[in-house]
């Protein structure tokens, strides 16, 4: 909670940081709510999982399927298993790389690319809403401290990149 090098905190100090933890965990599962109520303009069209593997192949372009399973933190089988479905559903296209015929790829379809977008759209409009409701000296505060949060959990954590263990 706080470093061994500070000195002891204070009843008053330790009930403030809890207090911060706590609105930070009341604005996660907000966040998490307009992300999971975003899947609803798709009607049913895909699962969470195969959300997320669609939203990572948006970000990484055409990808190896091991590299996906590192982003997403799952087993290839998995992958494999989540690609299939989508490949079925024409979402993704499977491909291999000319170098090493033995590498599987996977890179969205136009329609995935759609399913994506409109996502995206919905939930843009959803937290512009949210945001509206604040005062503007709370939105700029707003912004300022999302800024802040942003660097203090480090660089590339939560992006498509490998996946990030909490120190």
């Amino acid at each position: 909670m706080f470093s061994a090098a500070a000195p002891l905190p204070s009843a008053a100090a330790e009930a403030e940081f809890a207090e911060q933890v706590e609105a930070l965990q009341a604005a996660t599962r907000m966040l998490a709510g307009v992300a999971l109520r975003s899947l609803d303009v798709l009607d049913g069209v895909t699962t969470l999982p195969q959300f997320r593997m669609l939203a990572i192949l948006a970000e990484l372009g055409r990808a190896r399927c091991s590299r996906v399973a590192r982003t997403l933190a799952l087993d290839a089988s998995t992958v494999t298993r989540l690609a299939d479905r989508l490949v079925t559903a024409g979402h993704v296209a499977r491909g291999s790389d000319p170098r090493h015929r033995s590498v599987v790829t996977l890179e969205l379809t136009p329609s995935g690319e759609r399913l994506v977008s409109a996502v995206s759209q919905w939930r843009q409009q959803e937290l512009s809403r949210i945001v509206a409701g604040l005062a503007p000296a709370a939105r700029a505060q707003l912004t300022s401290v999302l800024h802040q949060l942003v660097a203090s959990a480090g660089e590339g954590y939560g992006e498509a990149t490998e996946p990030v263990s909490p120190a």
